[in-house]
């Protein structure tokens, strides 16, 4: 009988054995993979950060987020305006392939990309996006929910609607027309004309809960403490309309900031620092810059400013009041992360499409028609939060580019990807996040149809290109190409494009250019052009 009982046991513990085993081989399978979100900008000068030293911004929360991780210095846009640049990003691919090198335009190769949302939505992710993308066709593909700052019909909801419905319609209208003149399309306030602002800037009329940066805060947060009732990982854009303009702060965020006179900055309610080139001769900068500066643009009124610069403090000191303002609301998503329980499994990113001059060298927002050369424009934050990263507070002069964040992701992440039509371009920063390797990287090129700039360590080129099939009114090549040493030369102020002591490293450059254009496919460019002669 004892025989038989253990017989028993021991049959019906290997069984629990096997049970177990089986459930725990289930359980790694089921283990999700980290999730990712990024906090993403629009138009925010890679300086304008307390962690970068700025002697005025205050951006606490920014500053936190940046000692968790790997900071990259020296990364780029791949083109110094929002709609390239965030395709560039959610594809992986450069503008000269899509065929977007500025904000318009429609290519076959932007209905053939596949995006960031597709690739982690085919590998099992749940996929998010609040606030501002500026991107159209398959490039915006992929999302399980989307809710634009802009009215758009097929989206689950929209800001401008929202705004609508919590009746605050001629608040929000009068905001947006310090630029526009205007309220926003698909608002009822559309067709009533409101006056413009000086430099577009204008206290906001919003209480702090309405603004677009709090509606991009509150879904993010919404979603994410849904979380724990989805058992898939997520991948969240989260985006911010500002501190792009119109420059519309909350006065609670402006009123940390002394625009009184220019002052030193040093601390807390000083008064804020003059930018250090801003009174760079109007004839050292381009053509188009040149018009602006002289009053060729009357919501800008630049000319104006320049007899009166309390505009311009005014300008500058709203700027730093929205990035106060991001700063919050990225502390208060970073906050329900935490609450969540989440943090150590999500990858999160700071970034931006572009920069703004903010004063520096004379110049407001970022004149992306007539320019794609200066480092307040095409040098962007890129911060990098990994989970049980070693290397937290890691800085490194890497080149790279907003390109290369997908193929980033791709191997960090084990993400398969699906046949491609056009392979992606950038290159993952994977060893450079780990910090066991480089990128190798002697140069990259920013490109637009007016100006391609060639980047490396210590050196930019700016080469005036030939627009005019596409816009003709963009054609800068009589001014002529622009080269700046860096290392002796970091506000750009000293166009050296004619001095001998610098023919050799100027034509190195070109070479470098000639080589990217030799590897990179024009296919969505060359079908821009045509589509202009037909």
């Amino acid at each position: 009988m004892k025989l038989i009982n253990s017989a028993l046991y021991i049959s019906i513990l290997l069984s629990l054995l096997l049970n177990l085993g089986c459930s725990f081989d289930k359980n790694v399978q089921k283990k999700k993979k980290p999730n990712v979100l990024i906090l993403f900008s629009d138009q925010h000068n890679k300086n304008v950060f307390g962690f970068e030293g700025h002697p005025d911004v205050i951006t606490p929360h920014l500053d936190k987020l940046a000692r968790e991780s790997v900071v990259f210095d020296r990364a780029y846009c791949n083109t110094g305006v929002c709609v390239p640049s965030r395709s560039a990003f959610l594809t992986g691919l450069m503008p000269r392939t899509l065929g977007l090198l500025s904000n318009e335009g429609h290519t076959s190769v932007m209905d053939d990309a596949v995006s960031m949302a597709s690739i982690f939505k085919q590998n099992g992710y749940n996929t998010y996006t609040f606030g501002k993308r500026h991107v159209s066709t398959a490039i915006d593909s992929g999302w399980d929910v989307k809710k634009d700052h802009q009215y758009i019909e097929t989206d689950d909801d929209n800001y401008v609607s929202w705004i609508e419905r919590k009746g605050y319609a001629k608040e929000f209208a009068t905001d947006w027309a310090a630029e526009f003149g205007r309220g926003s399309k698909g608002s009822s306030e559309y067709e009533t004309i409101i006056p413009t602002a000086d430099l577009g800037t204008r206290i906001s009329s919003l209480p702090a809960e309405y603004t677009m940066e709090s509606f991009t805060a509150m879904e993010t947060i919404k979603m994410i403490k849904n979380q724990n009732q989805r058992d898939k990982p997520f991948l969240c854009w989260a985006t911010f309309y500002r501190p792009h303009q119109p420059y519309n702060p909350l006065k609670e965020y402006l009123d940390l900031y002394d625009l009184s006179k220019w002052g030193g900055g040093t601390a807390i309610g000083s008064a804020i620092k003059k930018p250090d080139s801003f009174y760079e001769p109007t004839l050292h900068l381009p053509p188009f810059l040149q018009s602006q500066r002289n009053g060729g643009n009357k919501v800008w009124n630049m000319d104006k400013a320049f007899k009166d610069e309390q505009l311009w403090r005014n300008y500058i000191g709203a700027y730093y009041a929205l990035v106060t303002e991001i700063d919050h609301h990225v502390g208060e998503i970073l906050k329900a992360l935490d609450e969540a329980g989440l943090s150590e499994e999500t990858i999160v990113i700071y970034t931006s499409d572009h920069g703004d001059f903010v004063g520096n060298h004379g110049m407001v927002e970022k004149a992306a028609a007539g320019q794609n050369v200066y480092e307040d424009i095409l040098n962007v934050p890129l911060i990098f939060r990994i989970p049980e990263n070693k290397n937290k507070g890691l800085r490194t002069a890497e080149l790279v580019t907003l390109a290369d964040v997908l193929p980033t992701l791709k191997d960090l992440l084990d993400l398969k990807l699906p046949d491609l039509k056009y392979p992606i371009q950038g290159e993952s920063m994977a060893e450079v996040l780990a910090n066991t390797g480089s990128m190798n990287r002697e140069f990259i090129v920013s490109e637009s149809w007016s100006q391609a700039t060639v980047i490396t360590p210590n050196s930019k080129l700016g080469i005036m290109l030939d627009p005019t099939v596409v816009h003709p009114n963009w054609d800068y090549r009589e001014f002529g190409d622009m080269f700046f040493d860096l290392q002796i030369d970091s506000l750009e102020l000293h166009n050296q494009i004619n001095n001998e002591a610098y023919q050799e490293e100027v034509m190195k450059l070109w070479s470098f250019y000639n080589e990217y254009v030799e590897n990179t496919p024009a296919t969505g460019k060359n079908e821009m052009i045509q589509q202009k002669q037909n």
